[in-house]
């Protein structure tokens, strides 16, 4: 592979064609940081797009606001799962 320096085309270096562990292990951070902030992101809509069920005047019936209470539980948690951010979000009760 080459890279271009000042108009000059350049082969890359043994070092730019394998990163070190130190290289990589920041990558996967950086990479884990972007996920979290997206699960999050999903997370925070889906608790905001349910807060309906648990009013008290949903028109749910008890087991059913039961159900939801519970998905909302395990969506409140996801980031505390030891998977972070590599996690399934929960399904949703019918």
């Amino acid at each position: 592979m080459k890279k271009i320096i000042d108009g000059i085309e350049i082969d890359l270096t043994e070092e730019e064609l394998n990163p070190t562990d130190e290289q990589l292990a920041a990558e996967k951070i950086e990479q884990d940081a972007a996920l979290s902030n997206e699960h999050r992101s999903t997370r925070n809509a889906l608790l905001t797009a349910s807060d309906w069920t648990q009013a008290n005047d949903s028109p749910l019936a008890a087991e059913k606001k039961v159900e939801w209470a519970t998905y909302r539980t395990a969506l409140r948690n996801l980031p505390s799962s030891s998977d972070w951010p590599d996690v399934t979000f929960p399904t949703e009760p019918s």
